[in-house]
């Protein structure tokens, strides 16, 4: 649903920025036993239900007291759209409400719920919210839509994707058998997780078979989630990820994915050590149009980092290993659980935070650093540990001759604070892409860094000066 409204907002967002106009925008739709919401902009949406009132958007304008109202997210905006997408289940005569700020800014959240509480026909409810508004000064647009869940319907095709499990797992496959029309090559990857066969098509190309190992058969959630893997890689089908094969028939638990060639940025790094400015920034750039496109489309990866980066043959950056990623609304996640690696994981996500976009973002931060450094921000991270964090380790400290823009850049990326950081990969990649434009020039180094041999020198030359003075002095002035 996401990718479908993001298609058609995009267009819009077109036109609205070739016609110099501008609007915010809250969408509602209800389909199955779920609701999309796609939001931008100052608009709000409330969930009414049991005398509950429930704001389900966030405002996009300026923080500061006197630019309250300023949009700083709107279609027509900019170039880029970023919208909100919020994913739910819907309840039996709950209430949803869509309203313009000239109507919640000028009667605020208690006023609204008393209206709601008092009206139970949806037409005098509207009728009433707005003339309250109106009354009580409000200069504003002032519109109100309100509609009323009466019953659910039947389950929608994310639903369905849920109870894809009754498929049976694939028994032990082996080099040269024959499964449901693939030639299997051999076992390619196995572990507690996941197993993964190198297989080949009637035409002799080479596809990847993902599936459970057999220990996991009764795992409560393990084929669901296999399923919503697959799920989120139709998603997202594009060049920055895996090709998926359509499977028309299969009898098995599993999914199939084009065999893309190539090495892994963290191959590479091994290979060659840090990444050059130049090809740094093309990656840095390839790998943020991808968590962008994801994000987009509601899911979070949360196990980004050099080993799940894919530099093919063909020279596109692939973002591989779905197997942890979120989608709020489909994928269960609790405070217990902390999917990654420790050392790419965001500080909040320690303290049992909800998944969410910004914490991607960081993990990108972290890869990106540990390819022009070969260091961790915050150093390693063991599972085990209770790590504080402070300030990151300034890239610069071990790569003197990074651009200032360029540290800078990463310092944002990897605040411990997740409000102080980029809010949007294309807010990051904007930033980058301007920066392509200035010339690569190294930060100005002290001279301490430069010569330190010299100034050691000169130091200890002055120092003897200035004792022989002294010493000369007292002998004439005893």
């Amino acid at each position: 649903m996401a990718q479908s409204l993001d298609r058609l907002l995009l267009a819009q967002n077109r036109w609205l920025l070739a016609n110099s106009l501008m609007t915010t925008l809250s969408a509602l739709v209800l389909r199955g036993r779920r609701f999309t919401l796609a939001h931008v902009g100052d608009c709000r949406a409330y969930r009414w239900h049991a005398g509950s009132l429930k704001r389900i958007s966030e405002d996009h304008v300026w923080e500061q007291p006197d630019m309250q109202h300023v949009l700083k997210r709107a279609l027509g905006l900019d170039q880029y759209v970023v919208m909100d997408y919020l994913d739910g289940e819907l309840c039996e005569g709950e209430r949803l409400l869509l309203v313009s700020d000239g109507v919640w800014a000028t009667l605020g959240d208690a006023s609204i719920r008393s209206i709601l509480g008092e009206q139970e026909d949806l037409d005098a409810a509207v009728k009433t919210l707005v003339s309250a508004a109106h009354l009580a000064g409000s200069q504003d647009n002032a519109s109100a839509l309100l509609i009323q869940v009466d019953s659910l319907g039947e389950d929608d095709l994310g639903d369905a994707l849920l109870q894809l499990q009754q498929w049976p797992l694939p028994p032990v496959l082996k080099p040269g058998q024959l499964f449901e029309g693939w030639s299997v090559a051999s076992v390619l990857a196995q572990s507690r997780q996941s197993l993964l066969y190198r297989v080949h098509d009637i035409h002799g190309q080479p596809w990847l078979l993902k599936t459970l190992p057999a220990s996991r058969h009764d795992e409560t959630g393990a084929g669901q989630g296999l399923l919503l893997e697959e799920w989120f890689l139709r998603r997202v089908a594009g060049r920055f990820f895996p090709e998926l094969h359509p499977l028309a028939e299969r009898q098995h638990l599993y999914y199939v994915m084009r065999e893309h060639c190539g090495r892994t940025l963290a191959e590479v790094f091994a290979a060659s050590g840090p990444v050059p400015l130049a090809q740094w920034q093309g990656l840095a750039t390839r790998l943020l149009r991808a968590t962008g496109l994801l994000h987009r489309r509601n899911i979070i990866h949360r196990d980004i980092k050099p080993e799940n980066l894919l530099l093919s043959d063909d020279g596109e950056l692939r973002l591989l290993d779905f197997g942890l990623a979120f989608c709020p609304g489909l994928s269960a996640a609790s405070a217990e659980d902390l999917p990654g690696t420790p050392s790419y994981i965001a500080p909040e996500a320690f303290n049992g935070a909800e998944p969410d976009p910004r914490q991607d973002l960081y993990a990108v931060g972290v890869t990106l650093y540990y390819l022009l450094t070969g260091h961790y921000p915050y150093g390693e991270i063991e599972a085990f540990q209770h790590r504080r964090f402070g300030l990151p380790i300034p890239a610069a400290r071990y790569r003197p001759d990074l651009p200032q823009w360029l540290s800078q850049s990463l310092d944002k990326a990897l605040q411990a604070d997740p409000d102080q950081r980029y809010e949007t990969s294309e807010q990051w990649l904007l930033e980058l892409e301007q920066a392509e434009h200035r010339p690569v020039v190294a930060r100005p180094r002290p001279l301490l860094e430069r010569e330190p041999l010299k100034v050691w020198r000169t130091l200890a030359l002055v120092s003897l000066l200035v004792n022989l003075l002294a010493a000369i002095w007292l002998m004439h002035h005893p």
